[in-house]
């Protein structure tokens, strides 16, 4: 435990002087120049980061609230406390509602503690391995003291950094005391450009260009052994996959007893299996989702695999993963699994309790299990698939024919990266600057760098996905064989490439479709060019 709350609480200070903090740093500067107390200030932000990364999720679902309620309102108390600071009366007229409840003087409205608790939740720290288990963890509703206090300490490292900034915005004020009114008027007008900036964005488009000075530290802290022992630990399970394989002479490695399977949704193809019953057999667990075309390329030999040996004691399972919303949906994995001719057991993993167990982090992945029940073989990605067979044959005993061979076909040559449309993992764009949520305008820049896209027309860009509004385009330089795009909703999209139409694709249902396949990598400019309520949501490559 006191292992883990080192971890947490170094994690927390690289992660206070990281870009990602940027835009609140102004904010404490502001807080105490203003005559707030820095120490409740911190206090509040701590509290109020602890409790609401959390719980924040569970709270806003049992609300019926949409999940950036609470970033959104910290942004008009910011704009309330700005207003104070540069109004006076604005300041009195706030202050009368509240004095029942405060001794907090006029001067001083909302106090350094509400101040930070304000703070707290438009804080977003860099996301590291630390911050990613508590996320995991707060998300499947399984919060307990190991993660309470790692959050805390987490907490508490970033807060160090920042007290020293508020400090020093307190000492400079009252170097200044002769100028009261101007650091007012000052620390007033700087609380309220942060946030209209947050109000934009901003903050995301900052974090993006700003280098990453701090990885090296957060690498050597956060992805060390030592961590990820610990971290498996709050996350729970996937402890005997994070630790060494254990050697055994002459043999594969032994990476312990395979942890066990945990449905969060519905099985496919099979009623409901345990790894305990399928001792005896080898199993192939597959991690995957239905629209990621790396998952799709492996999909022919785990077929062709279980073709040839489920009669001989091979069990293949397909964990299916959800990486967007509309693949959590039951009927929509049904109706993938049987468009795909996936013969074996599918089960969907909606709330990631197996994937967690696994601490697994990619998609495809498989892990091969023995008779005894332990896993003794994983492999992350596409390809070495003539290595996996000879590895399920070994493991059965298996003599007689192989499987079918069939091609490798996991690129091999540079490529334009997965690109995601949603603003909540935007990259590589360039245009006008995206409304969260909101039905805004794009204009189409002259020109587009390799790999980078833009939208044009009329679109609405989610976490997740773009939905097509009237004149809706979008465009993108890329440099593959294959272009793939991920689509929901219904209509059609036509596809030009250099400026000459190749195809029109029609939308019918949530799923992987093909928008360039040839034999030949190019570099080119793709246009895609939507009918109204057609949902965009990555591109992926090959």
């Amino acid at each position: 435990m006191i292992l883990l709350l080192a971890i947490g609480f170094l994690a927390g200070i690289v992660t206070a002087i990281s870009p990602c903090v940027l835009p609140v740093l102004p904010i404490l500067l502001a807080g105490g120049a203003s005559g707030r107390k820095p120490m409740r200030i911190i206090a509040g932000l701590v509290v109020s980061f602890s409790v609401f990364t959390l719980f924040a999720s569970w709270l806003l679902r049992q609300l019926g609230l949409p999940q950036d309620f609470l970033r959104n309102l910290a942004i008009a108390l910011l704009f309330v406390m700005a207003a104070t600071l540069l109004v006076p009366r604005a300041a009195m007229l706030i202050e009368r509602p509240l004095a029942a409840f405060s001794r907090l003087r006029p001067t001083n409205v909302g106090g350094g503690f509400f101040f930070g608790a304000t703070l707290g939740l438009v804080f977003v720290p860099c996301a590291g391995p630390v911050l990613a288990t508590v996320t995991v963890v707060a998300a499947n509703n399984s919060v307990g003291l190991r993660a309470i206090l790692l959050t805390l300490v987490y907490a508490i490292g970033a807060a160090v950094p920042m007290l020293l900034i508020a400090r020093g915005g307190r000492e400079a004020s009252g170097a200044l005391r002769r100028h009261a009114q101007t650091v007012r008027l000052a620390s007033g007008t700087l609380v309220a450009l942060v946030a209209v900036g947050l109000l934009f964005h901003l903050d995301d488009r900052l974090a993006q260009v700003t280098p990453g000075y701090t990885t090296f530290l957060q690498n050597k802290i956060e992805d060390s052994s030592s961590a990820k022992r610990e971290l498996a630990k709050v996350r729970g399970g996937g402890e005997a996959l994070a630790a060494v394989a254990k050697p055994v002479a002459g043999s594969l490695p032994d990476y312990g007893v395979a942890p066990a399977l945990h449905a969060g949704g519905d099985w496919i193809n099979s009623k409901p299996l345990a790894l305990q019953q399928l001792r005896g057999k080898v199993v192939l667990i597959d991690f995957w989702t239905y629209s990621c075309i790396n998952c799709l390329r492996t999909l022919p030999h785990l077929k062709s695999w279980y073709s040839t040996y489920h009669k001989k004691g091979l069990v293949i399972i397909g964990v299916h993963t959800p990486e967007f919303a509309f693949e959590h949906v039951s009927s929509n994995v049904r109706a993938a699994v049987k468009r795909l001719g996936i013969d074996y057991p599918v089960v969907q993993d909606n709330r990631f309790k197996t994937w967690d167990n696994y601490a697994n982090q990619y998609w495809p992945a498989e892990y091969l299990i023995d008779k005894a029940g332990h896993v003794r073989h994983t492999h992350f990605g596409e390809g070495e698939y003539d290595k996996t067979e000879a590895l399920i044959r070994r493991l059965l005993g298996a003599n007689g024919a192989m499987a079918q061979s069939l091609p490798d076909v996991t690129p091999t040559e540079l490529m334009t990266p997965e690109t995601y449309l949603g603003y909540a993992r935007l990259q590589n764009y360039t245009g006008t600057t995206v409304s969260p949520n909101l039905a805004a305008n794009y204009k189409l820049p002259a020109t587009l760098q390799e790999n980078a896209f833009a939208y044009g027309g009329r679109w609405t860009v989610g976490g997740q996905q773009a939905v097509a509004g009237p004149g809706a385009r979008l465009r993108l330089r890329f440099h593959a064989e294959d272009v793939y795009i991920v689509l929901g909703g219904k209509g059609t999209v036509r596809v030009l490439i250099d400026g000459k139409q190749t195809k029109t694709l029609t939308v019918d249902a949530y799923k992987l479709y093909t928008v360039r396949a040839t034999k030949t990598s190019t570099q080119a400019l793709l246009e895609l060019r939507f009918t109204p309520g057609v949902r965009a949501y990555s591109f992926t490559f090959g």
